[in-house]
């Protein structure tokens, strides 16, 4: 009986509709980028197995060889390879077959499909994180560059859409800079989850042989093995976890479209986007519509409705090792971390690209009277009282509005006021504890933020590359029998 249809007790397998709908129909890419993690954790574990004397050098170097060529080739010769029980035992079904059951058989030993799915999903989206937060940190940077940038240009800000205070552009999108910080930590937070290899848990409760599961976790970039055999096959939380985080970051992203859009209409006119950002009518030859923003609003959609697909696929499965939770659920995140990514990377050129038009914030922030509360304030520093300091300048306001005027004259202040400098600018200015008038200390912390996120990226970033040629050449010294390299580039 062939092994591609039997395994032990059973004598056949699903029937290939069957197949098709629980397996699919996978690109050459998608197996590639599959079997690329799976032979890199294989890599790993034979050369612990070999360690430990649970397979021989000869063994070894046999499957490792094969290993290697199939990743050089790309995995070329399991493109159109059956795929009855799956991909990775066609993959297994594939060495056995070049190598012989005596050889080949001798992969699996010591584990079993649930850890090695669970470790391969774990550097698999250990992979997707790194990228989804270094396009984050690289938006917040582009954010405190054009902050920088505009940090003088002043605006209104609005609460229930209505003219409220002076700030400035770039103030605002510090802002967006220091919020998105926190969301990129919380990234962060959630990725500290896939510290622990699950290799070694085999199918929920460990394994009787003498396996090193710190070895293997060392070689593939872990910062140790799973402390509980059960939970390490059981659990897919982290992915959960991150991305809700990437969801809270696609809301920061949205809420900033959602400004863009508003600000860059006709109405407002407080920015403008040059032609490779925009979009015309197909049939009102006059239209410059902003649509990138809208994809950037509508992605942060797709990301919560991945988290409440993946959730509410999870919810009350038996806590062990589970194709609704380890397969199913998996499967639902990552469209929801692409679409994250892609509005991140789409935010990143729409707020470089966006130019802010000083000459019309400015007269939108004085025919709002945006000034009035620092003038109300200010009485309050000649000792009335803030509520009467509140009347008086509302019924400034007032007055001049019925006029016709757009903004105020000293004749409309109280005389307290007679000498204040009545500009924008300086009433803005006046505006601290975190407000336009404190930029450099919160531009400052923004950007401390920045860096931060930056440096622990590339501190990971080099632990995984040492891990990496760790690994590297302790499968050279296994194809060549020498000597593996132990953890940390000791020799053993």
């Amino acid at each position: 009986m062939s092994t591609a249809t039997a395994s032990g007790r059973l004598t056949t397998t699903v029937g290939r509709r069957t197949q098709r709908l629980v397996y699919g129909r996978p690109t050459p890419e998608e197996i590639g980028r599959e079997l690329a993690l799976t032979s890199t954790v294989d890599r790993a574990h034979l050369v612990m197995l070999t360690e430990c004397g649970l397979v021989g050098p000869e063994d070894a170097a046999a499957l490792l060889a094969r290993i290697e060529r199939l990743r050089a080739e790309e995995f070329a010769p399991l493109h159109h390879a059956p795929t009855p029980r799956g991909l990775y035992l066609a993959y297994e079904n594939h060495l056995i077959a070049h190598l012989g059951a005596e050889v080949g058989g001798r992969l699996h030993t010591g584990r079993s499909r649930n850890d090695l799915k669970a470790t391969v999903q774990a550097m698999d989206l250990r992979t997707t994180l790194a990228g989804l937060g270094g396009e984050l940190v690289r938006l917040q940077a582009v954010l405190l560059a054009r902050a920088r940038a505009h940090r003088d240009v002043l605006m209104p800000v609005h609460t229930h859409y209505q003219a409220a205070l002076p700030i400035t552009y770039g103030y605002y999108l510090a802002g967006i800079a220091l919020a998105l910080g926190r969301d990129i930590t919380a990234l962060d937070d959630a990725a500290r989850g896939l510290d622990r290899c699950p290799m070694g848990a085999a199918a929920a409760a460990g394994s009787e042989l003498p396996i090193d599961p710190a070895r293997v976790a060392g070689l593939l970039g872990f910062a140790g093995p799973a402390r509980h055999a059960l939970d390490a096959v059981a659990s897919r939380d982290t992915a959960l976890r991150a991305l809700a985080a990437a969801a809270g970051a696609a809301l920061t992203v949205s809420r900033l479209g959602t400004d863009l859009q508003l600000w860059s209409t006709t109405e407002f006119g407080f920015v403008t986007f040059p032609d490779r950002l925009v979009g015309g009518s197909s049939a009102m030859p006059q239209k410059r519509n902003a649509f990138l923003l809208e994809h950037v609003k509508a992605r942060a959609a797709t990301a919560i409705g991945a988290w409440t697909t993946a959730a509410s696929m999870t919810r009350s499965t038996p806590f062990t090792n589970s194709i609704e939770v380890g397969t199913e659920a998996i499967g639902a995140t990552g469209p929801g971390l692409r679409a994250v990514a892609d509005t991140v990377q789409l935010a990143q050129s729409l707020v470089l690209g966006a130019c802010p038009v000083p000459e019309r914030m400015l007269r939108r922030a004085q025919e709002g009277f945006v000034g009035a509360t620092a003038l109300a304030n200010l009485l309050v520093g000649e000792g009335v009282p803030f509520r009467t300091a509140h009347r008086d300048v509302g019924d400034a306001v007032r007055r001049a509005v019925e006029r016709g005027d757009t903004r105020l004259t000293r004749a409309d202040l109280p005389p307290e006021l007679a000498d204040t400098e009545l500009s924008l600018t300086s009433l803005a200015m006046r505006q601290k504890a975190g407000g336009p008038g404190d930029f450099d200390a919160v531009f400052a912390d923004a950007l401390a933020d920045c860096r931060a996120h930056a440096d622990r990226a590339a501190r990971r970033r080099a632990a995984l590359a040492a891990a990496g040629a760790t690994l590297d050449e302790a499968v050279a010294a296994r194809l060549t029998r020498r000597p593996a390299p132990a953890a940390g580039g000791a020799r053993r």
